[in-house]
């Protein structure tokens, strides 16, 4: 997967953006029941390209479900396995996904590795995301091409 750049992240249009023409700033009106709002300031480049990152390292169903496992106290992969009802090598792959990106630490406790998540905003993200997935899910159909599912004890998989 190809990293982020700072050059991948949009700029913002100039005056004469959208005229063909470099000298000419295209007049731009709105309704008049509508209100004109000042652009929000943008954040440095580089916080885009590590939010970007962050959502990636997020944007799988295990890692989804392994944070919300975590958002209620620590866990070790064991009991991960157990909640998640996949295999171990797949959640300790998962958690080094995690782990690399910032989201967890892990702290080796005896012959066990425990895991936490490293801030509370995190957890936040998740659960957000996953409240929007179910309102929404309820207002559009569901795809019958392909779903993917966690199956107990495989990797994920893709079924039509």
């Amino acid at each position: 997967m190809p990293a982020a750049t700072p050059d991948s992240v949009p700029q913002p249009a100039g005056p004469a953006a959208g005229t063909g023409h470099p000298d000419r700033a295209e007049e731009h009106v709105h309704s008049p029941e509508r209100r004109t709002r000042r652009p929000v300031p943008l954040r440095d480049q580089q916080i885009l390209v590590e939010a970007g990152e962050l959502l990636r390292a997020l944007a799988a169903p295990v890692r989804i479900a392994i944070v919300l496992q975590l958002r209620s106290g620590e866990r070790c992969v064991h009991e991960l396995v157990e909640a998640l009802g996949v295999t171990q090598p797949l959640i300790s792959q998962h958690l080094r996904v995690l782990k690399s990106a910032g989201v967890v630490h892990g702290e080796r406790h005896g012959r066990e590795v425990v895991y936490r998540l490293v801030d509370e905003h995190l957890a936040h993200i998740v659960v957000d995301a996953a409240a929007h997935a179910e309102e929404i899910s309820g207002n559009r159909p569901r795809p019958a091409a392909t779903t993917r599912t966690i199956e107990p004890h495989r990797q994920e998989t893709e079924t039509a």
